[in-house]
């Protein structure tokens, strides 16, 4: 990448991401693709005029009002020849901030040069919304560097449910359709999680950081997760990293691409239960399921291909001629 990107976001961090960070979510995982640095957007201030070609904000999901006290247009527009925005969290998030915030969200995404969304879903959402002609997936990315699986595929074992109790993570669902598998269940301890959800029948998983959890992954054979938020969907995709057949929801790309039989319409837990005790009494089926997510995880979310569609995207945008 020949362009100098920035991100600017909430992270107290400065500078570039190593390979080898233990933290490698998807959004540090954008930053060491696209060799780009991270900024706290209260640093703006503080960096030179034109810095870089693009700059792309992830706006917060909360703490709007304090943000709305801070000039955050017009440094990125001073620092950087192109801005833009990145989705996070589900794209009708900002409809729930009081109305001067969602006023604020909307003005700030219609300064933006580029809008990045998850899903198409999504960049046909913001299309819409703001009527831009640079809206663009910026897909969910795996930097698998540090990945060290813990278990053969052969000696998995269990069933992990994708989130906690609550509406947002759809944890009930993904309980009761795990229950189908007849084996132990999990459930990673996520910051929504509820009061006596420790008095069920599931095991909770510690908090890790994400080369833990990515490595511990790998010790189960099925996995569930019927979230109705769509946002980054990284879930379904670490797990096709392992070839772990995920049932989950349409919307989600991460799940329709890796695992195209395994998903379902929305709140059609019927025909997740069916697929539950096919993955379960089918061992051919299983091992399809398992192959296809591997395979479609190469195909479509690769660092590579990564890579090639961003730096595609983005010499569109700053080479464009105003």
């Amino acid at each position: 990448m020949s362009h100098k990107i920035a991100f600017f976001s909430e992270s107290g961090f400065e500078g570039k991401i190593s390979r080898n960070f233990e933290n490698m979510r998807t959004e540090y995982a954008w930053y060491v693709a696209l060799n780009s640095t991270h900024h706290h957007i209260g640093k703006l201030p503080e960096l030179k005029d034109k810095k870089y070609d693009l700059g792309i904000v992830i706006i917060p999901k909360t703490k709007i009002d304090q943000l709305m006290k801070f000039p955050m247009i017009e440094e990125m527009k001073r620092v950087c020849k192109k801005i833009g925005y990145m989705q996070e969290g589900p794209y009708w998030y900002f409809q729930d901030y009081p109305m001067e915030q969602q006023i604020w969200y909307y003005n700030a995404l219609m300064e933006m040069d580029v809008i990045f969304g998850h899903n198409k879903a999504d960049v046909e959402y913001f299309k819409g919304l703001t009527q831009k002609q640079h809206v663009y997936q910026n897909r969910s990315l795996m930097i698998t560097d540090e990945i060290k699986p813990t278990t053969k595929p052969v000696d998995r074992s269990g069933v992990l449910i994708g989130g906690n109790m609550v509406r947002w993570y759809g944890g009930f669902d993904s309980y009761i359709v795990a229950q189908e598998f007849d084996e132990s269940i999990y459930a990673p301890s996520m910051g929504r999680k509820i009061e006596r959800e420790d008095e069920m029948d599931i095991n909770h998983l510690p908090y890790m950081n994400w080369v833990q959890w990515v490595n511990n992954l790998s010790r189960f054979k099925y996995a569930v997760h019927l979230m109705p938020t769509h946002a980054a969907g990284t879930f379904a995709l670490n797990c096709a990293y392992h070839g772990i057949p995920c049932i989950g929801y349409e919307g989600l790309d991460t799940q329709q691409h890796c695992h195209p039989q395994l998903t379902i319409e929305m709140n059609d837990l019927r025909h997740a239960r069916e697929l539950a005790n096919k993955l379960k009494n089918d061992s051919g089926f299983y091992e399809t399921q398992s192959a296809t997510a591997k395979n479609n995880f190469n195909v479509f979310f690769s660092e590579k291909e990564y890579i090639y569609r961003m730096n595609e995207i983005i010499k569109k945008v700053i080479n464009e001629n105003n």
